[in-house]
């Protein structure tokens, strides 16, 4: 019977050494990003966890199997042009027929959180995350990853929502499924490209070890389901809150005037915004999910310090 779970070998020794561990979601690598940003992106981020005393656990579907931890050679395989058209967007519902297909694919945030869960893994960074679709009280649209962090005990960390989605719908269905979301440093709700969305979090931590001792509460006394830690994007690249509605309501409205639907409309989108911005939303885009991941790092670093 063909091994349907693969975890690397350094990640492997890092979970029965009980060292810190991050795991990373490649759909950023295969979609959200253009080639060759995109691998120097993923290279990047994994260099970053490194620094932080974590392994690195890019997960993604290779040829019918779950890889949980990827090699160099594996990541330009997930991020190569030449592979887009074969790569499928997964999640985690999907994971069953691409594995009994022997499909290629990445996996999403819901099916990052399922995989990692699976391996033993605590804590996931992200750029975005999936939520409530702006029209989702007539379409239903409403993202598998917020319903998997509601089954699955992770700790996320992302830049808020993406983009497309309604910031405040979302934040209503976190609370209904007992999500918690936590600012880092900020009571602000980051919008993703940007600092502030308007809205207001309940709570916030100053440093990753606050959070690493809530997992350590959270644990202790058995409260299931994940936590979600919102991170702004750096200053520096962060841009206007107001000005980045306009756009991306100009391409919602192209991707409508297209026919383009479903898991579709994020990599239409995240392009029709990169060249409306001129390139700027790519550069918060790449900021975001390194200043993540390196948070993430730590966090896993921390928690695995004191348990």
């Amino acid at each position: 019977m063909k091994q349907r779970l693969i975890i690397s070998e350094e990640v492997h020794d890092a979970l029965n050494s009980r060292k810190a561990v991050v795991a990373l979601e490649s759909t950023i690598i295969s979609h959200g990003m253009p080639y060759p940003q995109n691998i120097e992106t993923a290279l990047e981020v994994e260099h970053l966890v490194r620094s932080q005393q974590a392994i690195p656990a890019t997960i993604a579907v290779i040829d019918g199997s779950i890889h949980i931890g990827l090699s160099q050679k594996q990541l330009e395989f997930v991020g190569s042009p030449t592979n887009s058209q074969a790569f499928h967007k997964l999640s985690t519902a999907d994971l069953p027929f691409a594995l009994s297909k022997n499909f290629c694919g990445s996996t999403t945030v819901a099916a990052t959180l399922f995989c990692a869960e699976r391996a033993g893994i605590k804590v996931m960074a992200t750029g975005g995350l999936g939520g409530a679709h702006r029209d989702c009280q007539d379409t239903m649209d409403i993202s598998a990853d917020l319903g998997e962090m509601r089954r699955m005990s992770q700790t996320v960390v992302c830049s808020g929502v993406k983009s497309i989605l309604d910031i405040g719908k979302t934040l209503e269905l976190l609370e209904t499924f007992q999500i918690p979301i936590i600012g880092y440093q900020s009571y602000e709700m980051p919008a993703f490209y940007s600092s502030s969305s308007g809205h207001k979090l309940n709570w916030r931590v100053e440093s990753a070890q606050e959070i690493a001792e809530l997992m350590l509460a959270k644990e202790e006394i058995g409260v299931k389901g994940s936590t979600i830690i919102a991170a702004a994007p750096p200053l520096e690249y962060a841009l206007d809150f107001q000005k980045m509605e306009n756009i991306i309501e100009q391409g919602l409205a192209a991707a409508k005037s297209q026919g383009i639907s479903g898991k579709a409309v994020t990599p239409f989108l995240l392009a029709a915004v990169e060249k409306l911005t001129s390139g700027a939303s790519l550069r918060v885009n790449k900021a975001l999910i390194k200043n993540n991941a390196t948070i993430a790092a730590q966090i896993a670093t921390c928690f695995h310090a004191q348990i």
